[in-house]
C-alpha cells in the first residue's frame, strides 16, 4: 500500500513538474512555418537557435557579391534588402534563447537585412535573453510588446509603427534605443524599467504617448523628439540627466512643458 502511494505521488509530481516546464521549439522550424506561410502562434514555449526573421541565408545565396569600397566613396543607396513577413506573428509568455533578428548588417557581404511587418506582430510576456533587433522595421498592423524582458542589447531605432503598439510594462535591462522611431497612434511605455541608458532622440510620437509611472534607472536622451497630442509622465522617475535639447511637446519646449505642467 506504501510503494503504492509512492508511485502515485511520484507520477502527480511528474505531471506537475511536466506542467510547468516549458517546451523546447528550435527557431528554425518557426522560421520554415513562416516561409509555408502558416500562421505563426505559440503560449509558454522556449525558443532556441537565432530567431532570423530576415532570412538572410537564404536571401544571400541569390545576391551579388558586393565589392568593398573604401570610406571615402562609400554608398549603401542599394545594400538593404527587406523582407517582408506577411503572417501573422504572435508570442505569449515565451522565452527566447537567443537572438531575435529583424535587422543584420552583415559585414562579410557587405550587405545589411531586414524584416517588416504586414500583419500582426505580438511578442506579449515574453523573455528575451539575447538579442532583440528591430531596427528600420515597419509593423503595419497592431503590434504588442507589453510585458516582455530585453535582457541584453535591443533596438526599435528607425521602426516605424503604423498601428496600435504597447511597450506597457516592459523591462529594458540594457541600453534600449528608439532613435527615429515613428509612432503613428498613441503608445504606452507606462509601468516600463529601463535599467540602463534610454535614447528617444529624434523620436516621433504622431498621435501621444504614455510615460506613466516610468523607472528610467540612468540618462534618458529625448532630444530632439517631437509628440503631438497626449504626453502623460505622471510618477515618471529618471535617476540623472534628461538630455531634452531641442525637444518639443505639442510645439513647446520640454522645459516650457514642465514649467506649465508643474510635473517632474
Amino acid at each position: 500500500m506504501k510503494n503504492k502511494f509512492i508511485l502515485i505521488a511520484s507520477g502527480l509530481f511528474l505531471i506537475s513538474t511536466m506542467g510547468f516546464a516549458q517546451k523546447n521549439i528550435e527557431a528554425s522550424d518557426i522560421m520554415q512555418e513562416i516561409k509555408a506561410g502558416n500562421i505563426i502562434s505559440y503560449q509558454n514555449v522556449t525558443i532556441v537557435g537565432v530567431l532570423d526573421l530576415t532570412f538572410m541565408d537564404e536571401a544571400i545565396e541569390k545576391l551579388p557579391k558586393k565589392k568593398k569600397t573604401s570610406w571615402w566613396n562609400y554608398s549603401d543607396s542599394n545594400n538593404t534588402i527587406k523582407k517582408l513577413i506577411e503572417v501573422k506573428v504572435s508570442f505569449t509568455n515565451c522565452t527566447f534563447k537567443n537572438d531575435v533578428l529583424a535587422y543584420i548588417p552583415d559585414e562579410d557581404s557587405g550587405y545589411t537585412f531586414t524584416a517588416n511587418f504586414e500583419d500582426e506582430v505580438i511578442f506579449k510576456n515574453c523573455t528575451f535573453e539575447r538579442k532583440a533587433m528591430f531596427k528600420y522595421s515597419r509593423f503595419e498592423r497592431n503590434s504588442d510588446f507589453s510585458g516582455s524582458s530585453f535582457m541584453n542589447d535591443s533596438t526599435f531605432k528607425y521602426a516605424q509603427f503604423d498601428e496600435n503598439i504597447s511597450f506597457k510594462d516592459t523591462n529594458f535591462n540594457k541600453t534600449a534605443t528608439f532613435k527615429y522611431a515613428k509612432f503613428n497612434t498613441n503608445v504606452s511605455f507606462s509601468n516600463a524599467v529601463f535599467k540602463d541608458s534610454a535614447t528617444f532622440k529624434y523620436t516621433n510620437f504622431f498621435n501621444g504617448v504614455s510615460f506613466k509611472n516610468t523607472n528610467f534607472e540612468e540618462d534618458l536622451n529625448i532630444k530632439y523628439m517631437k509628440v503631438s497630442g497626449e504626453f502623460n509622465i505622471t510618477n515618471m522617475k529618471v535617476a540623472y540627466e534628461i538630455e531634452s535639447k531641442y525637444t518639443k511637446i505639442n510645439g513647446k519646449s520640454f522645459n516650457k512643458y514642465l514649467l506649465n505642467s508643474k510635473k517632474l
